[in-house]
């Protein structure tokens, strides 16, 4: 859909937000410093509760001119006019979403494994997320990081972007530019960041 994806990928998580900051006032600042591409990622609403915050989330998004991705939920991305959806091993299939959402709907997938990024390709998914790179607590569920080296042999392989996902921080994130990485998706560097902008700038001086 889009030839040109931006390189930094918010996800959210809103359990990472530092204790009396609201999360609308967060994403703001982040799209502030120059994120333009998120993805609403609050598995534990139900789609009743996530629709009003999806539509507020839309709004500041256009706002600041940023694609917006809703985790999983396709109904929730139609009915709020998403750029498109991001979809992981529980979700619908990719082949089934894009027949449903049509060509004109971005369509990210999480990947772990060569199988699921070779798997995620052939279903017409426009990126991929690949991760864990480095440890990351909310990542251990899926075995041990991948690492550098995986994860240029990823991007050696297959011919859609990829996002390196996990455990990324300032100290590592230099070594993700040479493995061919099209970008970086973060969730805590900056959600849960005292200072989110400087991070993005770190992440521009350094990719």
């Amino acid at each position: 859909m889009y030839l040109t994806l931006p390189k930094l990928y918010l996800i959210t998580d809103r359990h990472q937000i530092q204790k009396g900051r609201h999360f609308l006032e967060v994403i703001e600042e982040l799209l502030l410093a120059g994120v333009r591409m998120v993805q609403l990622r609050e598995k534990d609403l139900s789609a009743a509760e996530l629709l009003p915050l999806a539509t507020e989330l839309r709004e500041l998004t256009k706002k600041h001119k940023s694609l917006l991705l809703i985790n999983d939920r396709i109904d929730v991305a139609q009915a709020i006019e998403a750029d498109g959806v991001h979809l992981g091993k529980h979700s619908l299939p990719i082949k089934t979403a894009r027949h449903i959402l049509g060509p004109n709907f971005l369509i990210g997938a999480s990947t772990h494994t060569e199988i699921e990024v070779e798997s995620a390709k052939s279903q017409g998914a426009d990126f991929i997320t690949y991760g864990p790179v480095f440890f990351t607590p909310s990542k251990s569920s899926y075995g041990e990081p991948k690492g550098i080296e995986s994860l240029k042999l990823i991007c050696q392989d297959t011919d859609i972007p990829v996002y390196a996902l996990g455990g990324i921080k300032e100290v590592n994130l230099a070594d993700i530019s040479p493995t061919g990485a099209h970008g970086v998706a973060m969730i805590s560097a900056l959600i849960a960041n005292q200072y989110p902008a400087k991070m993005i700038q770190h992440f521009k001086l350094n990719f």
